[in-house]
């Protein structure tokens, strides 16, 4: 039987939402057991969240100094060690678990599964390539351990209504001394975070400035919605990077999703695909975007987004 071990993901005491919808992706799996594993310099906390959810078997925690923060050279020799007895290591196909996961496959020995969108069986797995424009199946070796990223905008994050039991965990692992936390640089804003609200505005070039970018703001206030942008926006300094949606950005699912300015580049709609409701505003009816929105409106957007924020 398979028992999967999926990496919880938290910053500031906090557990991410990703790591609920790595639990619901292991849950697909079919195992005996779901353990979740926090590493932290105090994980109570955050385990006491993971606990919470459903279908999770045991929280294990392992508390470290080192562990403070998270850094995947730090961790990963914790997580092999620990990883011992399980058929899978699942984490979220986030900033984290890409930095992370990939450290965790080499030391076991095993190639990564990336970005997995649906489980076929307990070693079969669907992932998107070519910027989502196929959708391939990869078998694994059923005598090998499987370490897989979880494509989080394919999966509904399991509900929190559990209460497993959370056991401190002792690992014997050899830490690296050449990589050494200095720092974090993180953008601070009231907004809803962009991975994870059921509502995002987006801009793009169509914006045309920095200054312009103030009406996404303020739409996006006015219904309680994160903001995001495209990559031309991004590279043309309208907004900083951790705002772009895309292949090369944030791949998000909302509930709704406001395409503002946005032509639709193949690598853009690779962030969105998995959306609700997907709303576009255009002054170029011949847009790509418009193959693909639910709701199109065809206008200059500096017109159109004051009549909504008037009928709203």
């Amino acid at each position: 039987m398979s028992k999967i071990l999926v990496i919880a993901e938290h910053l500031d005491g906090k557990l991410n939402g990703s790591t609920a919808r790595a639990v619901s992706a292991a849950a697909a799996v079919k195992p005996e057991a779901i353990d979740v594993i926090v590493l932290s310099d105090a994980p109570d906390a955050v385990a006491a969240e993971a606990a919470k959810i459903d279908g999770v078997s045991k929280v294990l925690t392992v508390a470290r100094a080192e562990n403070a923060h998270a850094l995947a050279a730090v961790l990963a020799p914790q997580i092999a060690k620990a990883a011992s007895g399980y058929t899978h290591v699942f984490a979220p196909s986030t900033t984290f678990g890409k930095d992370l996961a990939p450290r965790v496959a080499a030391l076991l020995g095993v190639s990564q599964v990336s970005d997995v969108m649906t489980v076929e069986g307990p070693h079969s797995f669907k992932r998107p390539i070519y910027a989502g424009n196929a959708i391939i199946t990869v078998e694994v070796d059923s005598a090998s351990i499987v370490v897989a990223t979880i494509r989080t905008a394919s999966w509904a994050a399991a509900a929190s209504n559990g209460s497993a039991p959370v056991e401190a965990l002792s690992v014997d692992a050899t830490l690296p001394s050449h990589t050494r936390f200095v720092g974090l640089q993180q953008g601070k804003s009231d907004r809803p975070d962009l991975q994870g609200a059921p509502k995002v505005v987006s801009g793009g070039r169509g914006v045309g400035s920095k200054e312009n970018f103030d009406v996404i703001y303020k739409f996006a206030d006015k219904i309680g919605a994160a903001v995001g942008a495209s990559r031309a926006a991004v590279d043309a300094g309208y907004v900083p990077n951790e705002m772009q949606v895309g292949q090369t950005g944030k791949i998000i699912a909302p509930e709704l999703y406001i395409a503002i300015g946005i032509s639709g580049a193949i690598q853009h709609l690779t962030g969105i695909k998995d959306a609700g409701t997907i709303v576009a505003i255009n002054k170029d009816g011949e847009a790509p975007i418009f193959e693909i929105a639910d709701i199109g409106l065809v206008g200059d957007l500096f017109k159109i987004l004051p009549e909504l924020e008037a009928a709203l």
